[in-house]
């Protein structure tokens, strides 16, 4: 099980910028306290504001944020692995290109207003928190793919829930 304060590697004076930039999605993760909440926040509002700005049909928006959330799925894991090498640590808390990646999984198919994003957030972050099985059991994937994997499934789960309440609400 990942613990943010368990030490793998000794820290790091070195620093690779881009993988801290995109690890930390851009200095959210380190905002304090709950560093993973500004991830999915940062995540979330990126989204709605991408979604107000272009206005795509409810398909591109649904396909764009599919394909963004597997580029940063993908750039996640050698990201969030650098990290959490440089840091020291298995699950640095400042890594939070994974809650960026989950929330995006979590908004897929969710119409782009307020009530709907709101959902999507406090489904996910309570996913991401309480870690029901399988969730808790992909963190033991090694580096930055178990780092990603357990907040990759928290989004889908959120999303599968999200669409479910839709269809009574």
């Amino acid at each position: 099980m990942a613990n943010s304060n368990v030490q793998i590697h000794p820290p790091s004076e070195k620093k690779t910028l881009w993988a801290w930039m995109l690890g930390t999605f851009f200095g959210a993760g380190l905002l304090k306290p709950g560093p993973g909440t500004y991830g999915s926040v940062a995540a979330l509002l990126l989204w709605y504001g991408a979604a107000h700005a272009l206005a795509p049909t409810p398909l591109s928006l649904a396909v764009g944020t599919t394909i963004a959330a597997i580029v940063i799925t993908l750039i996640g894991i050698p990201s969030a692995t650098i990290v959490a090498r440089e840091s020291g640590r298995e699950d640095p808390g400042h890594v939070v290109i994974d809650e960026a990646a989950g929330q995006l999984i979590a908004l897929i198919a969710v119409a782009p207003d307020w009530r709907h994003a709101a959902l999507s957030l406090l489904l996910f972050r309570a996913f991401d928190i309480t870690k029901p099985p399988p969730i808790r059991q992909l963190e033991r994937l090694p580096e930055g793919t178990g780092i990603m994997m357990d907040d990759v499934a928290a989004g889908v789960l959120a999303l599968i829930c999200a669409q479910l309440i839709g269809l009574f609400f």
